[in-house]
This record gives structure tokens, C-alpha cells and sequence, in this order.
């Protein structure tokens, strides 16, 4: 078959992306910039930024295809299938770079003026509807997605390059394995898979119970359990075939997976920041609680849009669970033998194998190249190290005058004041009285006792707010980790935006009467008791 279609999209997208680079980088759209804050994105003469390198990039590479499109009669094969994914990949890309250099940062800009107007007619409900609603890039790049596909429609010459999108969301799993050290997982590991066991068994093993109750087939018991239990709808189409679902029960599962993942990526975060959750309790949440893996990487990149701590917790969590899509489906087979009259018999050995998920292997691999200092040297490895410098922490104009600083303010300063008392333990109360004298964290060892008291809800959401921003002021990203995570972004940003051009009303309108109500069950059970396990046991920022 032949998938390249002549159109003239895919070039002039190229052509868009290469001249909004030029503009960026001749400073015509300094105005723009200026007025959203855009600096950082843009880089230096010397040290271009994201705004120029990736619209040149693929802007050339959108150009050179349009043009390969008109003057070659494409042949039969991948060669074909993926250049004529181009043009797809350059339709997201386009959205993606309105939605993060554009929605964003006015959103932002929108909520901070409203919260201020607020403020100054003194009403005691002012808000920042931004903060508060998490419009980021993240939730409004899914939005767009949504928006596109059920309003506008995708172009025919768009659809294979919406298909590979989730190729993507792979590939920043996979690098995503760089980023971690042998202490992180060391202390993730233990904690996921008991929790992911006990959540992932139990969920299946309820949505087969109510299966059985409601006088559902078992068919659809199974594949149901697979995607609601394990990891939504890859889980469901992996176990469709070892209990015979049809092709309706498949559409049943999915539609109920969308519809009640997508409500609680979006609702997740809210919860999370409105609970004060830190990184790795809403990374262990999310990863534990969310139906499907991409809508895990969706809630952990708004929950935290201009870091990758959360999503690093959330995809351990995510990749413990995919680990047990083997078992599962073994367990789906024997259960469907069992109560099925003349259902086949399956090789253990060969379910096992050929439901291994192979991204998994990527990212181990991606972890065990980044042990060994290729990507960043030393104690680089995590991504981060401590720096409590002068130099890291105040920045000065070329007068020696303080143009931004990170040191604790006497604002800050005052609110940690006012909850002293709270904090009993001698050491705690050492390391706040140390914060307070010297206006940062002096050590290693004293960040983390500052985390201990973060970590323990002693203090007010408004105190521990101050001591995140002290614990983060004192990490300075390692230089090419820092490009290493940025790229990592971008990938999961192009997917997340394929992944909303994926949902469709009429596929979550397949979502049954019994399959709904089985899933939406089961799937608040899930959220609310990992909610309840996570914010009880988990304190730790790792």
C-alpha cells in the first residue's frame, strides 16, 4: 500500500516553521517575546534556545519532505509509510508551539493580572484562574488535540503522523532513563511494586468479581480487568485475544477507559496541588491511580510543566505496572479456561514472552548507558546536584546590581517565623533557625532536614511553599542533562498533543452501561485508595 499523498501541507508547514524561526531569531518578534516573558526559550546569539533550533530543524526537514513528495513516485514499504508521517508530525508540532510559546505563557500573564484586579478591590476570593484551573501547556495542548479532532477534524495527510505520536510518548519513556540514579530507583523500587501489586491485582480481581455479579461475559470481565486494572488500553488489546473479546467488548473497554481517564488527568493534578502534595507523592499517585500510560505522563507533566521530577516518580510507577501485563495475562487466560467450556489452552511461556513490553528493555538499557557517565560526569548523574553558591543563587545585572536571587526573602522569612513553634524535634528546629540566619540551605545535610519538616505537614500549605522554594533554589541541572530534559519534554509534549487528537466523542460514547459502570467503580476505588496509601506512607522527596 501506499500512504504518501501529494499535498502541498506538508511544505508550506515547513515553510511557516523555518520563517517563524528567521523572525525569532532577527528579533522581530521581540515585542511578543518581551510581552510573554519568552526570553529563556530563545536563547543567545551564541547559545540559541528551543523558539529558533526546533522550527529551523524541523522546518527544513518538513521542506525537504514536501518537496521529495512532488518529485518521487513513493514505493511500496516503511520508507513510505513513515515520510508520509512528516506532514502529521509537523501538524502537532505546529499546535504544540502555539499552545507552549503562545496559550501558556498568556494564560499566565491573564491569570497573574486577574488575580492582582482581584486583589486590588479587595475581595478576600482572589485567585489566579490559571494556577488554580492548571491551564499550562500540558492541559491545554491535550485540549487542543481534543478540539481538533472532534471539531475540526485531521486532514487525511495528518493521520499517519497522529498514529506515530505514541511513538513518542515512548521514545521520552525510554530516554527518560537517563535521568535516573541507582539511589532513586534503589528508593522507588521497593515502594511500586508493592503498591502496584496490590493495586493492579486487586483491580482486576474486583472488576471480575463484578463481572461475575452483573452477568457480564467473561469475555468482556476480561478484557475489561486487563485495561482498567494493568494499564488501560494497551492492557485491553493485549488481553483480547487470550479471552476471545470481540471487537464490540474491545470498543466497550476503551470507550470506558477514555472517559474516566481523561476526566482524572485533568482532576488529578487540581487535587494534587490543592493538597500540597510534593513530587513524589503525586508521581506515586498518579502512576498507581490513572487508568492508561500516557494519560499517567499527561497528569505528571501538569501537575509539574517546568520540571520532570513528578513524571520520573509517576513512570517508575507506570513501568512496574507494565511489568505485570505478562502476569495478568497469564492469570486472564488461565481464569478464561477455566470458565469458558472449550476455550483453548495457552503455552505459559509464550504469553509471558510475547506480551514483554519492549519500550521497557529501551528504557533500562537508557539507565544503565547514563550509570556510567556517558551522558553527565559524577554526581551529574541524577540530573542535579547541590549548589548553594552566591553565584548559583543571586544573579546581578553587569552594574553588580541583584536582579533576581533565590536566597530567602524576609517575607518568606517571616511566614517560616510565625510556625517555628510547631516543630518540635531539636534538629528541625536547628536547621530552621540555621535557614533563618544564613538565608539558604548551608549543606546537603541541612536541605534534607528542611525536606524532613516539608515532608512531615507540620506547617501550613503557605509555609511549606517556602521551603520548596528553598529546597529547589539550592539544585543547579547539570548542562547537558538540563538539554537532555528539554528534548525529553518535547517528545512527551508531541505526544500528549497526538494523544488529545486520539479522543474522540465516539469513542468514548462506546463506553456501555455495564462496562461503565464496572470501570468508573473499580477506577474510583483505585484513585481514592492509592490517594488515601500515598498521602498516609509517602513523605520522601527522592
Amino acid at each position: 500500500m501506499i500512504y504518501s499523498q501529494k499535498t502541498v501541507w506538508t511544505l508550506i508547514l515547513g515553510i511557516i516553521m523555518v520563517a517563524f524561526g528567521y523572525l525569532v531569531q532577527a528579533g522581530v518578534l521581540n515585542p511578543m517575546i518581551e510581552f510573554l516573558k519568552l526570553a529563556k526559550f530563545v536563547g543567545k546569539p551564541e547559545s540559541p534556545g528551543e523558539m529558533i533550533i526546533l522550527p529551523f530543524v524541523c522546518g527544513i526537514i518538513a521542506i525537504v519532505v514536501g518537496l521529495w513528495q512532488f518529485a518521487v513516485k513513493p514505493k511500496e514499504g516503511n520508507l513510505d509509510y513513515y515520510l508520509s508521517s512528516v506532514g502529521g508530525v509537523m501538524f502537532i508540532l505546529i499546535i504544540a508551539f502555539v499552545v507552549k510559546w503562545g496559550l501558556d505563557p498568556l494564560m499566565h500573564t491573564w491569570g497573574k493580572a486577574a488575580h492582582e484586579a482581584m486583589k486590588a478591590a479587595n475581595l478576600n476570593w482572589a485567585f489566579d484562574f490559571a494556577k488554580v484551573m492548571n491551564l499550562n501547556y500540558v492541559v491545554m495542548g491535550i485540549l487542543a488535540g481534543i478540539i481538533t479532532v472532534n471539531v475540526f477534524k485531521i486532514p487525511s495527510w495528518a493521520e499517519n503522523g497522529v498514529r506515530l505520536s505514541r511513538l513518542g510518548l515512548k521514545t521520552g519513556v525510554v530516554l527518560l532513563g537517563v535521568l535516573y540514579s541507582w539511589q532513586e530507583l534503589a528508593n522507588l523500587a521497593g515502594l511500586s511494586v508493592v503498591m502496584i501489586a496490590a493495586f493492579v491485582l486487586g483491580s482486576v480481581g474486583m472488576v471480575l468479581w463484578m463481572g461475575s455479579r452483573r452477568k457480564i461475559p467473561n469475555s468482556m470481565g476480561g478484557v475489561l480487568s486487563a485495561g482498567v486494572g494493568v494499564c488501560g488500553v494497551s492492557a485491553a488489546v493485549a488481553a483480547a485475544p487470550v479471552v476471545n473479546a470481540k471487537s464490540t467488548e474491545i470498543a466497550y473497554t476503551i470507550g470506558t477507559i477514555l472517559l474516566w481517564g481523561v476526566l482524572m488527568m485533568f482532576i488529578f493534578p487540581i487535587v494534587g496541588k490543592q493538597m500540597g502534595m510534593n513530587p513524589t507523592q503525586f508521581g506515586a499517585w498518579a502512576g498507581t491511580g490513572i487508568l492508561n500510560s500516557a494519560q499517567v505522563a499527561g497528569a505528571a507533566l501538569a501537575f509539574e510543566p517546568d520540571g520532570i521530577d513528578t513524571l520520573k516518580v509517576a513512570e517508575i510507577f507506570n513501568i512496574t505496572r507494565i511489568l505485570f501485563l505478562p502476569i495478568i495475562v497469564l492469570w486472564l487466560a488461565l481464569w478464561y479456561v477455566e470458565r469458558e467450556a472449550g476455550a483453548q489452552k495457552v503455552s505459559h511461556g509464550k504469553v509471558i514472552f510475547s506480551k514483554f513490553p519492549l519500550f521497557v528493555l529501551g528504557f533500562i538499557v537508557m539507565f544503565i548507558l547514563g550509570s556510567t557517565g556517558m551522558f553527565a560526569p559524577g554526581s551529574e548523574l541524577p540530573g542535579k546536584y547541590f549548589d548553594n553558591s552566591e553565584k548559583h543563587l543571586v544573579k546581578k545585572d553587569k552594574e553588580g546590581n541583584v536582579k533576581e536571587s533565590k536566597m530567602l526573602s524576609d517575607k518568606d522569612a517571616e511566614v517560616l517565623k510565625a510556625e517555628a513553634d510547631k516543630v518540635t524535634d531539636e534538629t528541625q528546629k536547628a536547621a530552621l533557625a540555621s535557614l533563618f540566619e544564613n538565608k539558604k540551605a548551608t549543606s546537603f545535610e541541612h536541605d534534607r532536614q528542611l525536606a524532613t519538616i516539608l515532608n512531615s505537614h507540620t506547617l501550613s500549605v503557605k509555609a511549606n511553599k517556602v521551603l520548596k522554594k528553598m529546597h529547589s533554589a539550592v539544585y543547579k541541572p547539570a548542562p547537558r542533562i538540563s538539554k537532555f530534559r528539554d528534548i525529553i519534554a518535547w517528545f512527551f509534549t508531541f505526544g500528549l498533543v497526538g494523544l488529545g487528537m486520539q479522543i474522540t466523542m465516539a469513542s468514548i460514547k462506546q463506553a456501555g452501561g455495564q462496562p461503565l459502570i464496572i470501570g468508573s467503580t473499580v477506577g474510583a476505588v483505585k484513585a481514592v485508595g492509592s490517594l488515601i496509601v500515598v498521602w498516609l506512607l509517602v513523605k520522601e522527596i527522592v
